[in-house]
């Protein structure tokens, strides 16, 4: 007696993945409208009720994609931090350059991350939270050390500076982001030198 496809996938922990990847497929594809968990099973090829073993439904779904999302964003941003054949000064313009880059490359996938659908109605899920909160916090990680070394605008009387600063980078930057993936900008040589303005603009004078 053969086994079973799906039951060979749902064993091995296969399945999820490969719904994750669909999804995020369709999404890129037909936006977040076109995603049912239906929808994902028939093109995976399997049963209705197999995705509800991993996503209870589309929400838990979307979060999933989301999840993937940051872990993306937070590589790049980790490896780049990480790099020793960079300086600091460096490093900060690619990060802003790269965070830019991440949204203008996966639109729709930027969108879910940072959209209203999951946090504005309050939906993340914790595993999306405790694998988003740590990007973020990561970028906290990075102004401090930026500061540290005064590559960066700081305020010693401010015991919130890093945090501030850390919260008006990350607005600047996504405020790019949108103007880019909304079409309001579309010359990808206008958002480079937006992005190099907005580097200039944070580095303390006498860097």
């Amino acid at each position: 007696m053969k086994d079973n496809p799906e039951k060979l996938k749902y064993h091995h922990g296969d399945l999820r993945s490969t719904l994750l990847v669909t999804a995020s497929e369709m999404l890129k594809e037909n936006g977040i409208e076109e995603i049912t968990l239906r929808k994902i099973a028939a093109r995976v090829g399997v049963s209705r009720a197999a995705p509800y073993h991993h996503f209870k439904d589309k929400n838990s779904l979307l979060c999933g994609i989301a999840e993937v999302g940051y872990k993306q964003l937070y590589k790049i941003t980790k490896t780049n931090f990480n790099n020793t054949d960079t300086s600091m000064k460096e490093k900060f313009s690619l990060y802003v350059h790269q965070y830019v880059s991440f949204a203008k490359n996966n639109p729709e996938l930027y969108e879910l991350m940072f959209g209203r659908t999951i946090w504005m109605q309050k939906n993340s899920t914790q595993e999306l939270k405790d694998v988003a909160y740590p990007c973020f916090q990561f970028q906290l990680e990075m102004i401090n050390e930026w500061q540290k070394i005064k590559l960066l605008n700081s305020s010693n009387n401010d015991k919130h500076d890093a945090l501030r600063m850390s919260q008006v980078l990350w607005g600047t930057i996504h405020g790019i982001a949108k103007l880019l993936i909304d079409g309001i900008y579309t010359d990808i040589s206008h958002i480079e030198e937006i992005c190099d303005k907005a580097v200039d603009i944070f580095l303390a004078d006498s860097n």
